[in-house]
Order: C-alpha cells, then structure tokens, then sequence
C-alpha cells in the first residue's frame, strides 16, 4: 500500500538546535511515521517541498518513564528523520 507523503511527514521539528542546522548544513529535521523507511521520506520531502534530497538519516526515539502523582506512564516512542538538501535548497517552514 502506497503512503501519502502527507502521512508520513508528521511535522517539522522547529527548535534551536534544528534551525542551526538548517542554515549551517542544509539540514532539516522531521517527525515522520514509524514505519516509514529512507527511501519513502525521502519521496515525500521531495513531493511536498519540491527540492531535491542529498541523504535522509532516521533514528528511533524511544519514550522516558514520567510519573503524575502515584501513576508511572511512558512517553510514546517517535521516529526522527534528518534530512540533508542538495546545496543551494532550502525549506521554509515558517
């Protein structure tokens, strides 16, 4: 079954860190679907941003034990990708 590439970028990661590397390295990184590989992150970036995408890089981040009261919970595990643009493209996201 083929993915929209709206589903499978979930949201941009706008935070400090991010934003340096966007505009030192051309690097952008992106909340996506846990079961999205490389090669579909890529297709989307391209589809939605219309640029061109040098490499993607994917991690899991695995949720942190948190307590409220007398209750112990998980946070949910997300999927990070990062994204790297061919030189000279960038994405606006604001």
């Amino acid at each position: 079954m083929k993915k929209d590439s709206y589903q499978i970028l979930l949201r941009p990661l706008v935070t400090e860190k991010g934003v340096a590397a966007a505009s030192d390295y051309n690097q952008y990184p992106f909340e996506v679907r846990g079961d999205a590989n490389k090669t579909e992150i890529k297709r989307a970036v391209e589809e939605v941003f219309n640029v061109h995408v040098k490499s993607v890089r994917t991690m899991i981040r695995r949720g942190k034990p948190r307590r409220v009261r007398w209750r112990a919970g998980v946070t949910r595990s997300w999927k990070r990708a990062i994204v790297t643009l061919a030189p000279g493209e960038t994405i606006e996201f604001i």
